[in-house]
């Protein structure tokens, strides 16, 4: 056995103050992994953290759309959801019923074009647990895979294709890009999902080639992350693994770059579509390759902040968009630059095209600073901690660096390779990859606005599914599968016993009450060298004039373009050059100011913080910049199922006299009458420290904070506000169906629920433990057992009570197949109407065990404890609320459980929104029993079914 140990020591390097031209003393972050090789090939890689009482645990194939077959696109991925399903010695339901039980965070995974990998945290009791349901993964698992297993998981798959693809505006872009980036016997020439109709053609014995040539230890890296005991890890990887075969040797795939032999202007109309979009896309590099660091500071220069050079004529100067985005996308074997803007409605994409043109030109003049560079690399190292700040991202990132670099100490490569980014490089990787060089350009339009598209464009390939009303093949997933169980040397069958019990220590949390009422909350930890703070500030949308909604969304947005002594540009640079994120937004409820920095630029970035809240610049110019995006943002969400199934909802929850009930946007109509003097008076009257929370998570303590925020207790003068307190809405007497006509959609969305209880509510958590088996607890819940597993109607579903200061909603949301609608809908109102009759002491003890055992990674990241900290401000609960948590659990009976389903789960009172083709399948909802349907957008639908 190979065995190799190594500590790395990072050395970050960057020059981080604004305007320094000293570089600080370098900085020590020790990542440190053990990486052995069975004799069968596997690889393993070790990671030990003792922040947390957890472990992660990913298990990645080197295979993913890259190594399919001409007409079988998509195995790599319908393989990631088959391997959760089953296994010889964990049983129908595999991992996913282990992951109620143990506590874990959900087993999940994912599929690029190059690598699958299947990832989970859990309670460090459960390590023995999860190496052996992974080696059960690799060598026990294809017989349990039969046609009607295929056929189910074909359909769920369809459905995700169904959800992101085809029932998303743009969602073909990918396609038609790749199509003719890359030649029809390149790898990358299809999409990681495939297409339906490889998908339907898939049979078993595919499956079993597929598996038997890709998922073997030889092909395979194994990585574990977290605290743990490494020689014991090291036996148990032994004892599960060792006897699972190699496979034949896998010859490594050559880089091969995209091809573009002349510029290619293709078009498509889109049925979500409200805005024109233009995509230009470049043949670039693979990962790794030197000239990928420098592409990645250029795309990054030339499209993000105020003085961008794409920014500047596109946004400012010419006005034709709100937003450009551009990124140097790179895997195994090639590199893409790609480059989006989505126009404004009345405009042409030429002229898009043109103003993209002028600012590559005024680029190729005067190029990248070298403080735009240190700014952009000061970026780079933020992100680089943000990634290690969980132990599940510290694994991910080794298995990559493993797999890809063949060492997982390239990490330290990775980032000299960032740093060495010159000027000159960026320069040079222009003219060489983007400048004057052939491209593919790709305008998606709205139906009927060809003229939107770039001139001498043609028609793009396009598969679009047709919505057939019983179209789709019958099958029963339930049947078991007959085989000769695969051989072991000893008995598999039995599950590892749990390791020792946790010890779950709540965070330490501190708190303080400033002169002016700022309410401060703190957990000092010292992972990583960043600080997470946020500024709750209590109103949001609940202070907006319900006639005019959208001021508290406008002024969120102006917040960070200026200062009273800084222009827009001058305030984004001071942010950046110090690797710092300040954002704000507005929600129902308050508007939030959440930053993330290296702690040793905390103080300077503080100061920033402080003018933004006492000093707002109102730049009108940005003001109407602001308006015009908003609008654009309000159109493209028309389009948007998901959105438009939202906002009906919360207008039948909430009622129409409720400002809940309004999108916090607002509508054209009101956006456009909102001036600058609303917000002014919004900000004079409204944002005030007396109404506001700070949460504090990171490397500093309470001295360091409480110092910080002197000048602000003395400068930020508290007021008197008052937030209306809306009625709570009621929940309707009768259950009704709205819905709301996409045509020609090719999936419904859901949404079904009622108003329900607030956070304090003694009901509420009894509730939530109450909804884990219905729909909290991903696929150990009733809702994803039923339609997904058992039918395949649906990629996923859930149902939440979402809490709040008011009675906030229970809610239902899923998207199912379009021609399975009223099918979907009635198998939800069964499960409900059952619900209490057929809740088990077992589902109890699955509740419970899970409960209990994922407190130990309860407050693991950074985003949990401030979580934690938001809870404890806003509602009054004391540090360890989990502790009152528990004892709920640990007392909860079947009993009462039935007695909350009965009083919360009564379909015969709630509100049945569903969003899609009406044109196929409003008729048919009549049979759930609740009356006719009523057609909330009164648009003339043929009711003629699709024969």
């Amino acid at each position: 056995m190979l065995k190799r140990f190594t500590s790395l020591v990072l050395l970050v390097i960057l020059a981080t103050s604004c305007g320094k031209q000293t570089e600080p003393a370098p900085q020590e972050f020790n990542v440190e992994f053990e990486k052995f090789k069975l004799d069968n090939g596997l690889e393993v890689v070790f990671h030990i953290d003792r922040s947390d009482p957890v472990v992660a645990v990913s298990l990645t194939a080197h295979v993913g759309s890259a190594r399919e077959k001409e007409g079988r696109t998509g195995f790599a991925h319908l393989f990631e959801h088959l391997l959760f399903l089953e296994s010889e010695n964990l049983g129908k339901g595999g991992l996913d019923k282990m992951t109620a039980r143990i506590g874990g965070s959900g087993a999940n995974g994912s599929t690029s074009r190059d690598r699958t990998n299947y990832l989970q945290t859990v309670p460090n009791d459960a390590l023995e647990k999860m190496i052996w349901a992974e080696a059960d993964k690799l060598g026990w698992f294809i017989n349990t895979v039969t046609d009607p297993v295929l056929a189910k998981e074909k359909q769920v798959v369809k459905n995700e294709k169904r959800q992101g693809v085809d029932n998303q505006p743009y969602g073909h872009t990918s396609y038609v890009i790749d199509k003719n980036l890359y030649p029809n016997d390149h790898p990358y020439n299809w999409q990681v999902i495939g297409s339906l109709d490889d998908l339907q053609n898939a049979t078993l014995a595919d499956v079993k080639e597929f598996f038997t040539r890709w998922y073997v230890p030889n092909n395979v890296t194994l990585t574990i992350a977290g605290d743990f005991d490494a020689k014991q890890a090291k036996e148990w990887v032994e004892k599960y693994f060792n006897e699972i075969a190699a496979g034949e040797p896998i010859k490594p795939l050559t880089p091969r770059p995209g091809k573009v032999a002349e510029i290619k202007k293709l078009y498509h109309e889109d049925n979500f579509a409200r805005l024109p979009e233009l995509t230009m896309t470049w043949p670039t590099v693979e990962q790794f390759h030197p000239d990928s660091y420098s592409l990645d500071v250029l795309t990054d220069y030339l499209s993000s902040g105020k003085n961008a050079p794409l920014n500047v004529l596109l946004i400012d100067n010419k006005q034709l968009t709100s937003n450009v985005r551009m990124y140097n996308r790179t895997s195994e074997l090639a590199g893409q630059a790609q480059l989006a803007v989505r126009a404004y409605a009345d405009k042409d994409l030429d002229e898009v095209a043109a103003a993209i043109e002028e600012a590559f030109a005024k680029f190729e003049l005067e190029g990248i600073s070298d403080k735009d560079l240190s700014r952009i690399k000061a970026g780079q190292e933020t992100r680089f901690y943000n990634t290690l700040s969980s132990v599940l991202g510290k694994g991910v990132q080794l298995t990559e660096y493993n797999i890809f670099a063949h060492d997982p100490g390239f990490i330290n490569q990775d980032i000299q390779n960032m740093l060495g980014v010159t000027t000159e490089d960026v320069m040079r990787v222009f003219k060489q990859y983007i400048y004057k060089k052939n491209y593919i350009a790709t305008s998606f339009v709205p139906k009927g606005n060809v003229i939107a598209a770039l001139e001498d464009s043609e028609k793009a390939e396009v598969v679009e599914e047709q919505i057939v009303q019983g179209a789709e093949e019958s099958f029963d997933a339930s049947i078991q599968a007959e085989y000769e169980k695969a051989p072991s040397t000893f008995d598999r069958s039995v599950e590892p016993p749990n390791g020792k019990t946790p010890e779950v220590t709540i965070p330490a949390v501190w708190e303080d009450s400033l002169a002016n009422g700022l309410q401060v909350y703190g957990i000092e930890n010292h992972e990583v060298p960043l600080v997470q703070f946020n500024m709750v500030i209590d109103g949001g949308q609940l202070l907006d004039d319900p006639g005019k909604v959208g001021v508290a969304n406008l002024l969120a947005q102006l917040m960070t373009k200026g200062t009273k002594t800084k222009t827009t540009a001058e305030l984004e640079d001071a942010i950046d050059q110090l690797g710092a994120s300040v954002n704000v937004y507005a929600t129902t409820e308050s508007t939030t100011i959440a930053v993330n920095t290296l702690s040793r630029n905390y103080d300077e970035v503080m100061t920033l913080v402080k003018e933004i809240i006492l000093e707002p610049r109102w730049d009108s110019v940005e003001f109407e910049l602001a308006k015009q995006s908003t609008i654009s943002r309000i159109r493209q969400l028309e389009a948007s199922p998901n959105s438009v199934a939202q906002n009906e909802f919360n207008k039948l929850i909430y009622g129409e006299g409720n400002i809940r009930s309004q999108n916090i946007l607002g509508s054209i109509k009101s956006v456009e009458a909102i001036s600058l003097d609303d917000l002014k008076n919004y900000y004079d009257k409204y944002i005030s420290p007396s109404v506001t929370r700070m949460h504090v998570v990171g490397d500093l303590g309470k001295v360091n904070i409480i110092a910080s925020l002197q000048n602000l207790i003395t400068d930020w003068e508290s007021k008197d506000v008052s937030i209306p307190a809306y009625d709570a809405p009621s929940r309707p007497d009768t259950a009704k169906v709205y819905f709301y006509d996409i045509p020609n959609a090719k999936q419904s969305m859901l949404q079904f629920g009622y108003p329900a209880m607030t956070s304090n509510s003694p009901d509420y958590y009894p509730a939530v433990v109450m909804n884990y088996i219905l729909g909290g607890g991903g696929f150990a819940s009733r809702l994803t057992q039923e339609l997904r597993e058992g039918k395949g109607y649906t990629y996923g579903i859930r149902s939440s009570f979402a809490g709040g200061k008011v009675a906030a909603p229970f809610t239902i949301s899923s998207g199912v197949r379009s021609n399975v609608t009223y099918e979907s809908a009635q198998l939800v109102k069964d499960i409900l109407t059952n619900y209490p009759s057929t809740y088990t002491p077992q589902d109890l003890e699955t509740t419970k065990s899970f409960m209990i055992k994922s407190n130990a990674r309860a407050f693991e990241t950074a985003g949990a404890k401030l979580t934690m900290l938001e809870n404890i401000s806003e509602f009054g609960w004391d540090p360890d609320y989990m502790k009152d948590r528990e004892k709920i659990v640990n007392e909860m009976t079947v009993e009462r459980i039935q007695e909350l389903s009965g009083n919360y789960l009564d379909p015969n009172k709630m509100i049945w929104v569903v969003v899609g083709d009406a044109k196929t399948q409003l008729q048919g909802l009549e049979k759930l029993g609740f009356g006719k349907p009523i057609l909330i957008n009164q648009e003339k639908v043929s009711m003629d079914v699709d024969k």
